[in-house]
């Protein structure tokens, strides 16, 4: 019951990558879902990166502009939802695990002004009305910006870094601003270069949350489509990513209890209900 929004820096630190494995190892309940919203102003990697380009442009952020200026986002939500519980074709999909595509042109950004604030009352709607769980992807610079609103109504803001000193320094600006404007970030890192979690801790100044392998033939297959080695789900990449994702849930609990109750973090924003 939470809404976490993943951001990083320069150097491709493997933002949806992370998000792509935490959307498919995120602990379901029944009745549950898990949303995947890719809500990067440099635009979306999925459909043509997992999804192959297989569903087309059909679906995504860039078609709630036109449904926010007519008064129908909350309906056309859940319209451009894809659902990517399940490929194999024996049984009938759960739809518990869901994807908003983002925008295919950064030249879109540009029409989504209307819809930043939308989505995170949205959010905010699915996570108190249903107890549904969401995960935005904000991509290298989503965080600041019009787009940055949904950084701060989230419950927890997680910036992926590698540990590689280009990276590390290319984080440090980063980190800082978006810890001065939302206060509770964290870290999720990245384990290909020499520098120990502490260490990491240590230079930016805010908690590593959890740490995921450095697995590029594992990764391929979330970021390009690339065909599922054997045991794919039994990989270092996905059993991280279900510890990583049970530590999310208990560090948003945590937070949701030290701050008193789950309204006392809407900050203000109008919830509105959706389905």
């Amino acid at each position: 019951m939470a809404v976490i929004a993943l951001t990083g820096c320069s150097g491709a630190p493997g933002v949806t990558t992370s998000a792509l494995a935490l959307l498919l190892s995120w602990p379901l309940e029944s009745s549950r879902r898990m949303i995947l919203a890719e809500c990067d102003p440099d635009g979306g990697a999925v459909l043509h990166g997992l999804l192959q380009g297989t569903l087309g442009d059909r679906y995504g952020l860039r078609n709630l502009s036109v449904a926010a200026r007519k008064g129908e986002f909350g309906e056309a939500f859940w319209r451009q939802l894809i659902d990517l519980s399940s490929d194999d074709g024996k049984a009938e999909s759960p739809r518990d695990r869901l994807l908003l595509p983002g925008i295919t042109d950064p030249a879109q950004a540009a029409s989504l002004s209307s819809v930043w604030k939308g989505l995170a009352t949205t959010f905010r709607g699915i996570d108190a009305d249903h107890g549904h769980d969401v995960l935005v992807d904000l991509g290298r610079r989503g965080a600041v910006g019009p787009s940055g609103v949904l950084a701060e109504q989230a419950d927890l803001v997680l910036v992926v870094v590698r540990n590689t000193l280009r990276c590390l320094q290319a984080a440090q600006s980063r980190v800082y601003a978006l810890s001065e404007r939302v206060g509770d970030v964290g870290l999720i890192v990245i384990d290909e270069g020499p520098y120990p979690a502490g260490e990491v801790q240590r230079v930016l100044q805010v908690p590593v949350v959890a740490t995921l392998p450095y697995a590029p033939k594992e990764a391929r297959v979330l970021s390009d489509g690339a065909d599922q080695p054997r045991h794919f789900t039994k990989s270092a990449l996905m059993k991280a990513s279900r510890t990583t994702a049970a530590l999310l849930v208990q560090r948003v609990a945590a937070r949701r209890t030290r701050l008193g109750s789950h309204h006392s973090l809407t900050r203000g924003v109008e919830v509105t209900h959706a389905r």
